[in-house]
């Protein structure tokens, strides 16, 4: 095996192995070394798995509904194994796909802890062995971690991290969440619809606190009316024995609470995997934990980049695989051919959430002017057809010239439909050129132009706004 690369990456998850194959098609000799299973966090224990879970318990939650479009079941039943099964044959082919990726574009994966030397090669350990490798350039791409905070009791038999929730081998009477963020609303969406009785406390005064707050407020309200308890603004004190139990202690409003469940989830973000990463001596510096970058990717050490979760910003795959190009085109001299400053969020909750740009308040704190336009989807004849709990679609524009700023969708394939947005503010359009397409009928996509339309109070599908 070679041990001299143009460019190695460490971390082969959605950052590091889009880095490694689109530097290897600029032309570079690459290898990109990895610790577990490539596809990181996102294919084996985050992105993929979990959105596999929440498709099957969605369909059971169809199928149990089915009588409202004249559809009868009897005796409807899951089997949880099975679900886990298809969760697991998900992850299986997507990261048998990575995998073949690296192989087809000569990328070469070496299996191993990876660690960055204060001489700028790369030490990996595998099976007791210490190989050395050598790199003109190095991107650190490790990913993250479930995030535990000092609360005591966090360390009791049945408190969970999102990593220990997949390898439950039933679904729990009870589970109760703390955090109130991406990561929690999505592992209550599952486990409420698979008949668990789900508890979300949260800290900050609403859930998924960086979205929207009308998203936020309309969210609490769908998940309070199918029997969530979710307690917002409240400070968890302890976790402690109960029992067979867990139970929760923390104050809400003055107020102190006790709630007992089966199992605890702590679901309050994560942490960089920095541990171990670094050899002493590399003058790389850290800023709260991550690893500090300038505009460009570039750590302290020349010829060394960093990327994803390790950095300081949007904690997303898919703001870590535009990352991971961004650099590799840079590396090798190529103009970047990505916006990063436009980079959108996605909730795969029932219904969905999307958001991309700024929000109406964002900008009015920048000092923009802006015009808004929102449409109820309960208007759109794709939402009437499959019954869909009511949800909107907003769109923020500069006053004056009309660009595009922002959008933000909570509805059915709302996850889907961002994108038509994220490629409108990368590129500066104006709300005049996104009407410029015709939409199909019936789809839910038709809710985009009505609420584009409404900007200028012109959409069809809204009763006129009181001049």
């Amino acid at each position: 095996m070679e041990h001299t690369f143009d460019l190695i990456v460490i971390g082969a998850g959605p950052g590091g192995y889009v880095a490694a194959v689109k530097a290897a098609k600029l032309g570079l000799k690459t290898a990109v070394i990895e610790a577990g299973r490539a596809g990181g966090t996102c294919l084996n224990r985050g992105c993929i798995p979990a959105k596999a879970m929440i498709h099957a318990s969605s369909l059971y939650q169809e199928v149990m509904s089915g009588g409202r479009f004249g559809v009868s079941a009897s005796d409807v039943t899951y089997d949880y194994k099975k679900i886990l099964s298809y969760k697991e044959e998900t992850t299986e082919q997507l990261c048998q796909g990575v995998e073949q990726l690296l192989k087809a574009n000569k990328v070469e994966l070496i299996n191993g802890k990876g660690v960055l030397t204060k001489e700028r090669s790369v030490k990996v350990t595998a099976d007791g062995k210490e190989t050395v490798y050598e790199a003109e350039h190095v991107i650190l791409a490790a990913g993250a971690r479930p995030l535990m905070p000092p609360i005591p009791g966090l360390s009791l038999p049945g408190v969970l991290t999102s990593d220990d929730v997949f390898r439950l081998e039933a679904v729990p009477d009870s589970l109760l969440i703390i955090g109130g963020g991406v990561i929690s609303v999505e592992f209550a969406t599952v486990y409420q619809a698979l008949g668990c009785r789900v508890t979300i406390v949260e800290a900050m005064p609403r859930l998924i606190p960086n979205m929207d707050k009308e998203i936020s407020q309309n969210l609490k309200m769908i998940m309070k009316k199918r029997g969530v308890d979710i307690h917002t603004g409240a400070s968890v004190k302890a976790v402690e024995q109960d029992g067979e139990q867990l139970a929760c202690l923390f104050e809400e409003k003055g107020k102190e609470y006790k709630i007992s469940s089966g199992y605890v989830l702590c679901a309050v973000g994560r942490a960089p995997n920095t541990d171990g990463l670094l050899e002493e001596g590399t003058g790389i510096r850290l800023e709260k934990g991550r690893i500090a970058v300038d505009s460009r990717f570039r750590t302290d050490m020349e010829g060394v980049y960093a990327i994803g979760d390790l950095i300081k910003g949007t904690q997303l795959a898919h703001a870590a695989s535009a990352q991971g190009m961004y650099v590799a085109e840079v590396i090798a001299g190529a103009e970047p051919s990505v916006d990063l400053d436009v980079i959108p969020g996605c909730v795969y909750t029932n219904p969905e959430i999307a958001s991309v740009g700024m929000s109406e308040e964002e900008a009015k704190e920048n000092g923009l002017e802006v015009k808004t336009g929102k449409f109820i989807m309960s208007a759109n004849g794709k939402s009437l057809i499959t019954k869909e709990e009511r949800g909107f679609v907003k769109v923020v524009a500069e006053e004056q010239t009309g660009i595009v700023l922002g959008a933000q969708m909570m509805c059915a394939r709302a996850t889907d439909m961002i994108g038509e947005f994220t490629t409108a503010i990368a590129n500066k359009l104006t709300v005049k050129q996104m009407l410029c397409a015709v939409r199909a009928h019936p789809t839910y996509n038709e809710g985009v132009g009505e609420a584009l339309e409404e900007v200028f109070g012109e959409a069809i599908h809204v009763v006129p706004r009181r001049r």
